[in-house]
């Protein structure tokens, strides 16, 4: 299955993603400097035109991944409450249980298997 997602879905992407960065490889000058026409020049950056596209890409993944991330810590913040709660519980099921004394199997009829009443 494995295979059939790398042949199918990340094989043609890498392809088109190679055949982006061989199109687009020209420098660009990319400025910083939000007041151009200064005397001072701003800090600016020369690369290449997919390598800058390629980084405000993934630039926008991060800021993307960030944002849902910090809006979903009230769903983290439930689940890590609601394990907590029944660790809880599951702890003071097993202590009641250790506590119980073994039941005789004459008082119990009803939880007897049909193998035990032959």
């Amino acid at each position: 299955m494995k295979t059939l997602v790398r042949l199918f879905v990340v094989l043609p992407v890498a392809l088109v993603i190679v055949l982006f960065a061989v199109a687009n490889r020209h420098m660009v000058t990319v400025s910083l400097d939000p007041f151009p026409g200064n005397d001072i020049q701003g800090p600016s950056i020369t690369a290449p035109l997919f390598l800058v596209q390629f980084l405000a890409a993934l630039a926008g993944v991060l800021a993307g991944g960030a944002a849902v991330w910090l809006s979903q810590g009230r769903y983290r913040k439930a689940a890590r409450e609601a394990h907590a709660t029944a660790e809880r519980a599951r702890m003071e099921a097993e202590k009641l249980r250790a506590a119980q004394p073994e039941a005789p199997r004459a008082l119990l009829p009803g939880l007897m298997s049909r193998r035990d009443a032959a």
